[in-house]
């Protein structure tokens, strides 16, 4: 359907069934936002993000026997 076609649709409509239709307009743009989030996730997309130290592997000192 085009876009003038759908228009002269939605503006032969009560109001009453014009706001639902906004409404329904709503929600279809939040479903697609929420479904463009959800992208398949790349190895390595963090890279550099996270900064470990040297010393991350050495026994902690609440760890070592006194």
């Amino acid at each position: 359907m085009s876009d003038i076609r759908l228009y002269t649709e939605i503006t032969s409509l009560p109001p009453d069934i014009k706001k639902e239709v906004e409404e329904f307009i709503a929600f279809l743009k939040s479903k697609a936002k929420r479904q463009g989030s959800n992208k398949k996730r790349t190895f390595g997309a963090c890279k550099g993000f996270f900064k470990m130290s040297d010393d991350f592997d050495e026994p902690l000192e609440d760890f070592k026997k006194h």
